[in-house]
């Protein structure tokens, strides 16, 4: 039986599953079931700001503001981060997002929390921002009213 929704969970109207036998993931969920609403999609953010401009030129800094930007998105539809439950990362180069795992789970802890959403990682050979080197899209839902 699949592990079923804890009190380590973030959100209670949200229920992460586990297969059976299998390790609970570092930094991810394998499977997220939001509650009811209506979807959310985040178009991919780079690492720039309000004014488009990028805010580093390196992964941990655009990561970090990438996720701010998720953020700003998912607030502004009326949604928070515990209703995403699906992100993709693109990467531009895998050796550094590997070499900077730590600092960008820092990134990743201080702007959502201990709430990991299903991941994907997919390196590509660019991206159309210029010097953009990582750029992240989101799932989830505005959540039905009572539900938030």
């Amino acid at each position: 039986m699949a592990r079923k929704p804890s009190e380590e969970d973030i959100d209670e109207s949200t229920d992460i599953y586990t297969p059976d036998g299998w390790p609970r993931p570092k930094g991810y969920s394998n499977v997220v079931v939001l509650p009811h609403g209506r979807p959310l999609f985040i178009a991919g953010m780079v690492g720039w700001d309000e004014n488009e401009k990028m805010v580093s030129l390196e992964i941990v800094g655009q990561f970090r503001q990438a996720l701010k930007n998720i953020v700003a998105c998912a607030r502004a539809a009326g949604s928070n981060i515990e209703f995403i439950g699906r992100m993709t990362l693109y990467v531009t180069d895998k050796a550094a997002y590997l070499a900077s795992r730590r600092e960008l789970g820092r990134a990743w802890r201080d702007v959502m929390g201990e709430h990991y959403p299903a991941m994907s990682l997919v390196e590509v050979k660019g991206l159309l921002e210029e010097g953009g080197v990582i750029e992240v899209e989101a799932t989830g839902v505005v959540p039905d009213q009572g539900t938030a």
